[in-house]
């Protein structure tokens, strides 16, 4: 599996989270996020979409998964909708792994990426979240990214 290595911004947010079980629901989640954005024309070829998932569902409870869909927006951007939340991403290092954007590939990638950083000598920095990042120009050759923050 190929590694990058990169150091990613601090970057403003705008999300929707859901609770509950992960999957089916963060697919609706993730196209509230996009019907909102394009009708603000936040949608382009420079656009950069986060899915955060806070919990880990071996050990929280289906019904407690939070799961942030994310859309990066400038400093001066102004949110009008109060379905919105804002937030922030801290930046720093991350191991970054490009996959296929397929269901089936993001659950294989979640099995490996754990031990492809361990057998690489990278260690996971829990301070800051994991993003699957979707970044239009990649999404186009039908790929996405799981970012993984590393010490």
């Amino acid at each position: 599996m190929n590694i990058e290595i990169e150091q990613i911004p601090y970057c403003r947010i705008a999300y929707i989270r859901q609770i509950g079980p992960y999957g089916q629901n963060n697919v609706r989640t993730m196209e509230k996020l996009k019907t909102w954005a394009k009708s603000d024309h936040l949608l382009d070829e420079q656009s950069i979409i986060l899915g955060i998932a806070h919990d880990n569902p071996e050990l929280a409870a289906p019904q407690n998964c939070r799961y942030d869909t994310c859309l990066v927006i400038t400093e001066d951007y102004c949110i009008n909708e109060n379905y919105i939340s804002e937030g922030s991403i801290p930046g720093g290092k991350y191991a970054v792994f490009k996959i296929e954007h397929t269901a089936e590939a993001v659950q294989e990638a979640w099995l490996t990426i754990f031990p492809e950083l361990f057998r690489q000598g990278c260690q996971m920095d829990e301070t800051r979240p994991i993003l699957e990042r979707y970044q239009t120009k990649l999404l186009k050759d039908h790929y996405c990214e799981i970012c993984v923050p590393i010490h």
